[in-house]
């Protein structure tokens, strides 16, 4: 169960055993079917969880109805929403399994008490925080200075399994464009290879 976990903490911070058991002892194992919507906009964030196993997408939806899929998180991947979770303030977003998942689960107040106890990992929820800002920035970027093919593209570079796993109107909408005009964009892609 804590395998995976235990190579992300590798990567950020060298801790003892009994530092180990601490964290492991902050953190719940949920097992969530597909199609459960863990946020709702409106509400308060009050965890941060690392996927062990599955698929879950962060959206929004706009004044006209309409869902705009922020990112995909899956296995190896922490999903929150960092504004609510750190500022307890309601959301605007909404976070979705889109597959049955096994999450562990940190709450705000085993977050803080965990960082009180283990002062070294307080470097890693940065980094990890780092992170998530960094990739979100090159989404931005792209986004606006891309054509829709270049971001398809892109999508597909950095998520090579992914679209095996989500349907193609999550794609579309990550993307910013109909399902109608990415199945274009597929036809279009495969035919130039």
């Amino acid at each position: 169960m804590f395998e995976k976990i235990h190579d992300y903490l590798s990567r950020f911070a060298r801790l003892s055993e009994q530092e180990i058991k601490i964290f492991e002892n902050s953190l719940e194992l949920r097992k969530i079917p597909k199609k459960t919507i863990l946020l709702h906009a409106g509400e308060i964030c009050n965890f941060e969880a690392y996927i062990n196993k599955g698929c879950i997408r962060e959206y929004f939806v706009d004044r006209d109805g309409i869902e705009l899929t922020l990112q995909f998180a899956t296995e190896d991947w922490w999903v929150s929403d960092i504004t609510s979770f750190e500022d307890q303030v309601p959301s605007d977003m909404y976070i979705e399994t889109l597959e049955d998942c096994e999450l562990l689960v940190l709450t705000r107040q085993a977050k803080e008490n965990l960082i009180n106890e283990v002062p070294q990992l307080e470097r890693m929820f940065r980094l990890m925080i780092q992170r998530h800002l960094s990739k979100l920035q090159k989404r931005l970027f792209k986004t606006v200075s891309s054509t829709a093919m270049e971001q398809y593209v892109e999508f597909l570079d950095r998520y090579p399994a992914l679209s095996q796993r989500v349907s193609q109107q999550y794609i579309a909408s990550y993307l910013g464009i109909t399902p109608e005009f990415l199945s274009r964009l597929r036809a279009k892609h495969l035919k130039n290879g």
